[in-house]
């Protein structure tokens, strides 16, 4: 592959993203036989995975306890507890990971007692209950962080303390039996829906990602990004909008695409004169962007689906036309800052060619294309994710360069479960937050307290919505965050007559968007890193490039045509074009750009014709259309007066 060659900075990508992961990732430094034993693990789950999505799936309960039990042994292996515990393995957590896979085994061996004597549960349920939600929080604290561990544990309180909390949101007593034991002896907690979706759908997902990049399908998005758009005036940025956004239909990780992509598009983004930091937020929002954009949208997608009773297949289709207006406009102010700028694209020899790239690596690109057919046309999601992966293992041969030996299919399998950590983890923990909202009917209540808080007003029920979906993903994983704002505020947008699916999908964005809004904007951080540049100004660009995606959400919860939802095919039209109007008008506002650049008072304007064309109805549209028109009126005169003076200055010389 084209930039897998070229030094940048003195370091390759590759030495580069290793830099990157043992800055930001505090993972062990296994050696000997506990690094033998930890790949043997992981290869076994993801081996276990394929057979069981392919082949033969066990009870749903067998299978989600196999699937954490996994997850947990490799993370206790995988993480330390302590920066101090980095280069060694303590006894306790061999202890943890003795502990996770026996709870696997005594949930699987001894499935139909357990069924049995479900409500009446023994000692012994109770005792192995307790202990494995203690080290589902551990393993999250590891792998996540404080804040997702914090909110658990106070839902966890509310649990047993709610009582005797006055008014709306208080409840009946529970006792710790019975917390534990809904945790941990129903499909209501720990194994409840989230870790259905990881253990059926996301890991397969995932593992499909870690296959693409053994054998090479991860760089031909980038190669493939960089022979379309590299040649354009910024070019590296718009290729790195492109990759992103392609990187993200597979990986669902706004921080793994950043530090996926970015070692190679930010340093070409500053080598044709973007500045440091726009780089980094270019980066940054184009790869939360990847969450949002289908088929994969990260493992929330999949709970959305079995959230909202949408068939994942019709999901995606209400969920793709937002996600490419988001991508339109951070394009356009890719290409605004460019043209204020004066850049110019890359080189023809310093760009990989179209039709190299497309022979050699198009066939790796038919994994990901299966999958949107594959969903298309009816078929399950764990039915299109074995297929892409066996599409990309068999589609792989093909070419010497990119055929995989027996040590590079089990560095995929171990790189796949490995990848899957993260993310199985968050899910655990989202179980007792969600187990909690069933067991107290917390939802309902938090429900009506919003709507009682806007006194039924819809629009500040969107804003109260917004606020509360930002300041909970803000160090939160989207996927855990979407889990608990789906249970608890969606219901009343519900209430308030938005559709299920706009419901969902507002707050998913704004969960999306936390990773991208400082104070906490993990992912303008990382890119910041790589860019070398300030990380908050990198951070406020990112929030800016990322603009749309704070108004998008209020125009399909207002007005759902832009999903498909409820809408003929003539009216879905005219609210797209009217709604990438706005996005330009927004992005020329933002970027205070159009046709040339744009005084303070026009790009005020071009704000008010944002508003005016994305919010829904034919009165905003037009008046929207006619200062747009009005503005670029202005533009095409103050050019034409430009190319006039430039004139004469030149027939004077």
């Amino acid at each position: 592959m084209f930039f897998k060659k070229k030094e940048q900075e003195n370091l390759t990508p590759e030495e580069k993203l290793k830099e990157l992961n043992e800055k930001f990732e505090k993972k062990r430094n296994l050696t000997g036989i506990a690094a033998k034993i930890c790949s043997i693990l992981a290869i076994c789950m993801s081996l276990y995975h394929m057979y069981s999505s392919g082949i033969h799936m066990l009870p749903q309960f067998q299978h989600r306890a196999i699937h954490l039990a996994f997850a947990l042994a490799l993370t206790f292996f995988i993480f330390p507890a302590t920066s101090k515990q980095k280069n060694r393995l303590p006894i306790w957590d061999i202890v943890a990971i003795v502990f996770s896979l026996a709870v696997g085994a005594y949930l699987t061996l001894d499935y139909m007692n357990i069924v049995f004597r479900m409500g009446d549960p023994i000692a012994r349920d109770i005792v192995i209950g307790a202990v494995m939600i203690f080290l589902v929080l551990e393993a999250t604290r590891r792998t996540m962080g404080w804040p997702l561990v914090i909110v658990a544990i106070c839902f966890l309180l509310y649990a047993f303390f709610g009582h005797l909390i006055p008014g709306t949101l208080g409840h009946r007593q529970y006792g710790v039996e019975r917390i534990v034991e809904h945790m941990f002896l129903t499909s209501e907690g720990i194994y409840g829906v989230a870790i259905y979706v990881t253990a059926t759908f996301v890991f397969l997902f995932i593992l499909l990602g870690a296959f693409l990049t053994e054998t090479g399908g991860a760089q031909a998005f980038i190669d493939l990004a960089f022979s379309l758009t590299g040649r354009f005036r910024g070019g590296p940025a718009k290729a790195a909008v492109l990759a992103s956004g392609l990187m993200g239909t597979i990986s669902g990780s706004s921080f793994a695409n950043v530090a996926g992509t970015g070692t190679f598009t930010i340093p070409l983004m500053k080598s044709v004169g973007y500045k440091p930091e726009f780089a980094g937020g270019v980066e940054a929002s184009a790869s939360t962007g990847g969450q949002i954009m289908p088929p994969i949208m990260g493992a929330a997608a999949f709970i959305m689906a079995e959230m909202t009773g949408v068939p994942y297949g019709k999901l995606i289709v209400h969920a793709a036309i937002p996600a490419i207006l988001y991508y339109v406009a951070v394009f356009i102010m890719v290409d605004m800052e460019a043209a204020k700028l004066g850049l110019f694209g890359m080189k023809k020899s310093e760009l990989p060619v179209f039709s190299k790239v497309f022979k050699d690596g198009a066939f790796l690109l038919l994994a990901p294309f299966s999958i949107v057919y594959m969903l298309l046309a009816g078929y399950s999601p764990i039915k299109a994710s074995v297929t892409a992966v066996l599409i990309v293992i068999i589609t792989s041969s093909f070419r010497k360069a990119t055929r995989m030996s027996l040590k590079s299919f089990l560095r995929a399998l171990d790189l796949g479960a490995r990848g899957a950590l993260s993310v199985i983890a968050a899910c655990a923990v989202a179980g007792l937050i969600v187990g909690t909202v069933t067991l107290t009917g917390l939802g309902l209540k938090f429900a009506d307290f919003i709507i009682a808080l806007s006194g039924g007003q819809l629009h500040l029920a969107l804003l109260l919505t917004m606020i509360a979906s930002i300041i909970m993903g803000m160090g939160m994983p989207t996927t855990a965050l979407y889990i608990i704002l789906g249970s608890m505020v969606a219901p009343a947008l519900v209430k308030l007559n938005v559709p299920v699916v706009a419901a969902h999908l507002f707050i998913f964005y704004f969960g999306c968007m936390a990773s991208v809004t400082p104070p906490v904007a993990l992912s303008s951080y990382l890119a910041a890193a790589i860019a070398k540049a300030d990380s908050v100004k990198t951070a406020l660009q990112g929030l800016k490039l990322s603009s749309s995606a704070f108004i998008l959400p209020f125009v399909f919860a207002l007005s759902p045509r832009i999903l498909l939802l409820n809408t003929s095919l003539g009216s879905a039209t005219t609210a797209i074009i009217t709604a990438t109007l706005g996005v330009v008008a927004l992005s020329a506002s933002l970027e205070g750009y159009l046709m040339g650049r744009l005084p303070l008072l026009l790009r005020a304007v071009a704000g008010v014709a944002a508003i005016c064309l994305i919010d829904p109805g034919w009165l905003g549209d037009v008046i929207g259309l006619v200062i747009l028109s009005v503005i670029l009126l202005s533009q095409i005169i103050a050019r034409k007066k430009r190319y006039e003076a430039r004139d004469e200055v030149n027939s004077l010389e």
